[in-house]
């Protein structure tokens, strides 16, 4: 961490100040990170008691519903206890482990929303060579490569940034230890670890939407030359829950990480935009993949039945 660091920790603004919000707060946050955590175990329980779990597809899944578990509790469990106990400090080592975390596992997300778009890709514009091409020795070094590459990119801007001396004031204006207001307190030239970050946002964000975007691209087109409509729409539907989530993820980081500037606006609107991120599209995840996958909902269902009968 450096000797020139006197600030041993900070303290987490959060989203209000306001006495009458905190309890309305707690129960929201505390009600979507329950909501969040059942519908991934919903995914990961329903997955691996099917009869033939081991296809590209639950393997996926899986990955996706682990990565949100992990993502969600790193910021959840410290909003909860700062807003029920009204202190709202973390430490240096906690902020570090907060904000390496929270990138790497968000990072790691696009890389591998990249890789099930592809296998959609592959489902609908190739389904006579899906087995072929998603076979178990692809699509694991894929999704491991997702993870490994994740940590790389992260791992080095977080300990560049965490060695900068931070002198004061230890305030950040924001629920958890995003980039930005963290770059404010260092009392340090931060341009390089600001053109390495906006480097590492460009190809994790740019680069992989790039990829999600060309699939779907394909499977608009696959679907649009189905003579019959009906099969059409079948196609095309069977990716809409993964378009959301694309759509939702995507355009917050954007917003956050490349599109917007800096400031007192800036910080306001990144707060409420991260909600999206860290809030929304978690909870909803779970809930778009197995509602809107009818492999899933089947197996969903016939161990429901057993359980009832």
């Amino acid at each position: 961490m450096g000797n020139s660091t006197t600030v041993a920790e900070f303290v987490l603004l959060g989203l209000s100040d306001a006495c009458e919000l905190q309890m309305l707060l707690f129960l929201g946050f505390l009600l979507t990170y329950l909501l969040t955590l059942l519908g991934n175990l919903l995914i990961l329980v329903t997955t691996l008691m099917d009869r033939c779990p081991h296809t590209a597809m639950y393997y996926l899944l899986c990955n996706f519903a682990v990565l949100e578990i992990w993502f969600t509790s790193v910021i959840f469990p410290k909003v909860l206890t700062n807003i029920l106990t009204g202190y709202k400090t973390i430490s240096l080592a906690g902020c570090f482990l907060q904000f390496f975390f929270y990138f790497f596992l968000g990072t790691t997300e696009f890389l591998l929303l990249a890789v099930m778009s592809f296998d959609r890709y592959v489902a609908i514009c190739n389904p006579l060579c899906y087995a072929t091409i998603m076979r178990k020795k692809v699509y694991v070094p894929l999704v491991l490569c997702s993870w490994m590459a994740g940590f790389l990119l992260i791992i080095v801007s977080s300990s560049i940034t965490f060695q900068q001396p931070f002198c004061g004031p230890n305030i950040i204006h924001h629920f958890f230890c995003d980039s930005f207001p963290l770059l404010e307190l260092i009392c340090a030239d931060t341009s390089l670890i600001e053109l390495l970050g906006f480097i590492v946002a460009n190809f994790s964000l740019l680069g992989t939407l790039s990829v999600t975007a060309t699939c779907y691209g394909h499977i608009l087109y696959t679907s649009l030359r189905i003579p019959s409509a009906k099969e059409s729409q079948k196609a095309f539907s069977t990716c809409s829950s993964h378009i959301i989530v694309v759509s939702l993820f995507y355009g917050s980081c954007i917003f956050v990480y490349i599109w917007s500037g800096k400031g007192g606006q800036r910080e306001n609107r990144s707060k409420v935009v991260a909600l999206l991120n860290t809030v929304v599209t978690p909870m909803v995840n779970p809930f778009i993949y197995t509602l809107r996958n009818k492999q899933v909902k089947q197996v969903l269902r016939e161990k429901v039945s057993k359980l009832l009968s």
